[in-house]
């Protein structure tokens, strides 16, 4: 199954019979069947005929809306995607399953950080971020022993904050300097990709928690949000280091991304433009195609490790008892 990028401005995405055709102008930019398609991204401002849309809606695919930087709008998503079934369920969890969750999620998030930084080390024996390396595993073992959400987002937070430190030493291109996140808005060109990144994995993710039957707003670590899908930023903290952290150290290491010509500063802040969102994107779906051993019998594209954690997730709320166990970098 196939995401649909529509990142150019200015398309126009119609219907003939069961192909959607993505033109700008009157030049066809793709052409693809419907029934090959999981989820149609459209970033800024294009157009989206409502034959196209219908057709959509009947066959399940969830259109999201974003802004040319990355902000999600909305989603376009059938009925008959309700979610009331779970839901019940979800909001039935007890505070002490939900706890127990919500501390295994950000233990992973702590120790993923942690591998990535070990093996940027490893590669290249001039960086040292020893003392972060002690610095998250200190916090694992706090984290292990917290009783409250509080506690738990104060030390995720101060986890954050060493592991994104100790990340700009991991970047050897002069002309990304990075010493820490800055989000609202973005303040440099790497912060500009984190961010882009992280909404791209996010919509991602929420789209296989509605496809699960899952209510995206009930989630465990982050509190509840009537305009906030809530269960998609707590499966997001898995992946974020192991997928974007280590995709945009590629890109700026390896010279993919140009410091000048892929951005632009606006607003009081940094942003991919058109052709820097096309690199992040031919990337990032290159990145999620790769063949990886997933646990299953043969190897599967890296898009099943958040379709497995999505649906171990489920098995949680159905069956508390037997805990959830959130992705882990080997």
């Amino acid at each position: 199954m196939n995401t649909v990028y529509v990142s150019q401005q200015g398309c126009y995405l119609s219907l003939k019979k069961e192909l959607l055709i993505v033109k700008h102008g009157n030049n066809i930019l793709e052409e693809v069947q419907l029934p090959l398609i999981e989820q149609i991204v459209i970033m800024g401002k294009s157009q989206i005929t409502t034959q196209a849309i219908r057709a959509c809606l009947k066959k399940n695919i969830p259109i999201v809306y974003l802004s040319r930087m990355g902000y999600c709008y909305g989603r376009t998503v059938a009925i008959e995607r309700g979610y009331r079934y779970l839901s019940r369920y979800q909001q039935l969890l007890e505070m002490g399953d939900q706890l127990i969750v919500a501390r295994d999620i950000v233990k992973a998030k702590l120790a993923n950080s942690r591998v990535i930084l070990r093996r940027q080390q490893q590669r290249k024996p001039s960086i040292d971020v020893s003392h972060t390396l002690n610095i998250l595993s200190y916090l694992i073992e706090k984290v292990a022993q917290t009783s409250t959400i509080e506690k738990l987002m104060g030390y995720e937070g101060a986890g954050a904050s060493a592991y994104f430190s100790a990340l700009g030493q991991c970047m050897t291109n002069p002309d990304f300097i990075f010493f820490g996140r800055s989000r609202r808005p973005p303040g440099n060109p790497v912060n500009a990709l984190l961010s882009f990144g992280y909404q791209i994995l996010w919509n991602h993710l929420l789209v296989l928690v509605e496809l699960q039957g899952l209510d995206p707003y009930y989630g465990c670590l982050h509190q509840p949000n009537e305009r906030h899908p809530v269960l998609a930023s707590d499966l997001v903290e898995e992946f974020r280091a192991s997928i974007i952290d280590s995709l945009v150290l590629y890109l700026v290491n390896k010279n993919t991304i140009n410091a000048v010509d892929d951005f632009t500063f606006k607003h009081g802040g940094c942003y991919l433009n058109n052709s820097g969102r096309k690199k992040f994107l031919n990337a990032f779906i290159q990145r999620m195609e790769e063949l990886i051993d997933t646990g299953r019998e043969t190897k599967q594209p890296r898009w099943d490790l958040l379709t497995r954690q999505v649906r171990c997730y489920k098995n949680f709320v159905y069956h508390p008892a037997f805990g959830y166990q959130p992705h882990r970098i080997r």
